[in-house]
């Protein structure tokens, strides 16, 4: 077989942009494809709705490659590890060696495999997976969200004035982790009272984990209309404490949203 370099170019430019127009078009645009991301796209996904995840950087998985501080190990605690079960992802238990503190409810997942594992099996659950595009807008119906506003990250980074494309959207999910980026959006181009105590975004608090985990589920909800907000994102909205390199809250917010968006769907 003699290889033509035309034809590659061309195989490439015509599928990517076949799947990139039918995602035009969605049930559930996802923003951000971290681990609560991911969830969402996933549980979203296998049960039969049109999902596209949308990723700003190269790599699809957020913080999860890099464990804590470059240590990519991840503790996942009881609550959530049916997920990851769920996924055939391995967790080891975890049993201290310096610590009077049994470490029972306390598992182990391998970086790597948890988030390539999610990768892998979000895009055969049926959702597209579109990585190096940003979200710099969103698009408004009579006061409701209905899609979100999408650039190349190069073009974000580089700030080139070139104009942006529009993905029309039945739920759009904030997954940005720390940044909220939409939900930064709509707060401030809109002005409008988000769903938290003050009506609008309270800023991530220090660590203290078991707090921050139970909030990060606790207020996985939707913040205005047709704008839903999961992961980190969550914490930093309604003001929740950091967690640090566990990842069980981040997991089972992302399938309560994905829950409560089927609901609404």
């Amino acid at each position: 077989m003699e290889l033509n370099e035309i034809l590659i170019s061309q195989a490439i430019i015509e599928e990517y942009s076949k799947e990139l127009k039918s995602a035009t078009e969605l049930d559930v645009a996802v923003v951000g494809g971290g681990p609560s991301g991911l969830i969402a796209a996933y549980y979203l996904a296998k049960a039969g709705k049109k999902v596209a995840l949308f990723e700003r950087k190269l790599s699809i998985g957020g913080g999860m490659w890099g464990g804590g501080m470059m240590f990519n190990k991840a503790v996942i605690q009881e609550e959530a590890k049916k997920i990851l079960e769920e996924q055939n992802i391995q967790l080891t238990p975890y049993k201290p060696t310096h610590s009077e503190n049994s470490g029972q409810g306390y598992f182990i997942a391998d970086c790597v495999e948890m988030a390539s594992g999610l990768c892998f099996n979000t895009k055969k659950a049926g959702a597209k997976i579109f990585n190096l595009i940003s979200c710099e807008d969103v698009m408004m119906r009579k006061n409701v969200i209905t899609g979100i506003v999408i650039n190349w990250s190069p073009v974000e980074m580089a700030k080139l004035h070139i104009d942006p494309m529009t993905i029309g959207a039945k739920v759009t999910i904030d997954a940005t982790g720390h940044p909220c980026e939409v939900v930064k959006v709509v707060e401030k181009k809109m002005g409008v009272k988000l769903n938290t105590s003050t009506g609008a975004m309270l800023g991530e608090k220090p660590m203290w984990a078991d707090v921050g985990e139970k909030l990060i589920v606790e207020n996985t909800k939707e913040v205005y209309p047709g704008l839903w907000v999961t992961g980190m994102a969550v914490n930093a909205v309604f003001g929740g404490p950091r967690m640090g390199p566990i990842f069980g809250g981040m997991l089972l917010s992302g399938k309560k949203v994905a829950e409560l968006v089927l609901k609404k769907l």
